[in-house]
């Protein structure tokens, strides 16, 4: 097989000369470097490539090229090399406009020229590209194939489990011929749908989760009946505790109901977090976090829903819905959130049929030309609303409150009032929404000028409130009115411990009323609603589990 393929793209031959000679200097025994200096002759050249079937594993584009910059080539690069790593080369003065501009294509670095020594410089970004590319080019380039119908809720949950648990598929309207013609081959009926084929040929119609994870070769088994740590919930609370865990010696497995990183796996940039200057899309930061998870040893297994959890002596047992059992000395608690269901006439029939909630990138393409309403007003809102203003022709950010100030950071208030496309609709609210089999319009109530008007909507994007999924755990572990699950001080009732509370100390400080049992992220109460808080938590978590283990 021909070698993997490192793409340079510069305007001004000596620097094209010098990156290459650079690249091939480290890279040349595993890679071909190959340059171009202009973005159309690269453009050539990707699609030269495409047809060839030779792999790309990383561009390097300079920022400041006439006729098509740096930022423009990539944009169309990734429609031919979606897997290809990318990184921005920049001199200083560009710095901070090329920084703004990384947030219009899903950039992996930037570079500043000159990049002397580039031991120091270059190969260290270089290096995190290739290993990036390598890590996900590990998976099998068959794809699986999904026959549904764009306004099926169960097609939609289908497609949106498959793209966060990062599974390659290939969609098919049942309207098309093609989509026809693989029923047909498939013996299944249009009222079956959706149906996935697997790449081996095999056909599930209407399939649940646990079909599809097994189908796309995830792991939903345990591999063991004992652990040190089991983590419950793949955000980011519980993607820390697992790479904390396992990475200090645990044997930890993480089990997830749907797929990880949860509501900031869906998030289309975050900006705020620490070490990410140019911000970084929720779905890298999760594929990195679980990478690193698996690197470390720890388990993930995806499509378990977890419905119990027991004290046996020194064991901590869940329980899954199917009736299996897993045991550990000690349990992380990070189910997170869900976002609160809309009260609205009509929602509810519509949800996965033009009403949805979070970002559902997977709707990006249906939203091209089109109105769309998000309603939030806090940061999930504000960047759904950034990320769906370059698809959309216009989006309404629909808010209850007078002002975004009250809820949402600074720099996302700012990026909004500059994108002309996006309109803030404060002291509103969603009272209806209208459609036979999918979303068509909407009613819409201004509270401050008293008055309601339907205006016409094919998206609408839920993002309020926060509802801790923990009706599971009644009767079983101390819970605030709201849901929210206690922990360490919060136990300690007018100084007292916790009724029943067997040890002979105070509950650890993320301890909940079951010694062994801890609490990470959102879940907790009392907890800040920031992803930087809830990996410091999971990591938190770890601390104490070894804590207690040491006492037992």
């Amino acid at each position: 097989m021909a070698l993997p393929i490192l793409l340079t793209v510069d305007d001004d031959p000596s620097v094209s000369r010098a990156v290459a000679r650079d690249l091939r200097r480290r890279y040349g025994r595993d890679y071909r470097v190959i340059r171009a200096g202009s973005g159309a002759d690269a453009l050539d050249a990707l699609r030269e490539i495409k047809l060839r079937g030779d792999a790309v594993a990383a561009i390097l584009a300079d920022y400041r090229m006439p006729h098509m910059d740096g930022i423009e080539f990539l944009e169309q690069a990734m429609d031919l090399f979606p897997h290809a790593r990318r990184a921005l080369l920049t001199a200083y003065a560009d710095t901070d406009a090329a920084i703004q501009a990384i947030n219009v294509v899903d950039v992996d670095h930037y570079l500043l020229k000159p990049w002397d020594p580039p031991e120091e410089k270059l190969y260290p970004v270089v290096d995190a590209l290739v290993e990036t590319w390598r890590a996900a080019d590990d998976r099998p380039v068959e794809e699986i194939k999904l026959v549904g119908h764009r306004w099926s809720r169960h097609s939609y949950q289908v497609r949106d489990f498959l793209a966060r648990n990062s599974v390659s598929y290939r969609w098919y309207s049942v309207d098309e011929p093609e989509g026809q013609r693989l029923l047909g081959a498939a013996g299944a009926e249009p009222e079956e749908i959706p149906v996935v084929i697997t790449p081996d040929g095999r056909a599930l119609t209407k399939p649940s989760g646990a079909d599809i994870a097994a189908a796309a070769g995830l792991s939903t088994e345990p591999a063991a009946e004992f652990y040190d740590l089991i983590v419950v919930g793949g955000g980011p609370a519980g993607l820390g505790a697992a790479v904390y865990g396992a990475s200090e010696g645990l044997r930890t497995v993480l089990v997830e109901k749907k797929a990880t990183g949860g509501q900031a796996g869906q998030s289309s940039r975050i900006e705020n977090y620490l070490g990410f200057p140019d911000g970084v899309s929720g779905a890298q930061l999760t594929e990195r976090a679980r990478r690193q998870a698996h690197k470390f040893g720890a388990e993930v297994l995806t499509a378990r829903g977890v419905v119990g959890l027991t004290a046996r002596g020194s064991a901590r047992v869940v329980r899954f819905a199917d009736g299996a059992e897993l045991a550990a000395h000690s349990v992380v608690l990070a189910t997170g959130v869900m976002y609160r269901a809309l009260d609205a006439h009509g929602c509810a029939d519509l949800t996965g049929r033009g009403v949805y909630y979070g970002s559902a990138a997977v709707e990006a393409q249906s939203c091209e030309g089109e109105d769309v309403f998000i309603v939030g007003g806090a940061n999930s809102a504000g960047q759904a609303a950034v990320f769906f203003s370059r698809h959309a022709r216009s989006v309404h950010l629909v808010v209850r409150g007078k002002e975004l100030e009250q809820s949402m950071s600074h720099y996302l208030i700012e990026q909004i009032r500059a994108i002309d496309n996006i309109r803030v609709r404060l002291c509103t609210t969603v009272i209806a929404a209208h459609g036979d089999d999918h979303l068509e319009g909407l009613t819409l109530c201004d509270t401050a000028r008293g008055f309601t008007e339907t205006v016409p909507a094919g998206h609408l994007f839920v993002f309020i409130g926060a509802a801790p999924h923990t009706e599971w755990l009644d009767g079983t572990i101390d819970r605030d009115p709201h849901g929210f699950i206690r922990t360490g001080p919060d136990l300690l009732a007018e100084g007292r411990r916790p009724a029943g509370w067997p040890v002979d100390r105070d509950p650890l400080y993320l301890e909940s009323s079951i010694p062994g049992v801890f609490v990470a992220g959102d879940v907790r109460a009392q907890s800040v609603k920031r992803v930087a808080s809830a990996v410091g938590e999971g990591a938190m978590a770890v601390t104490m589990v070894h804590r207690y283990l040491e006492e037992r």
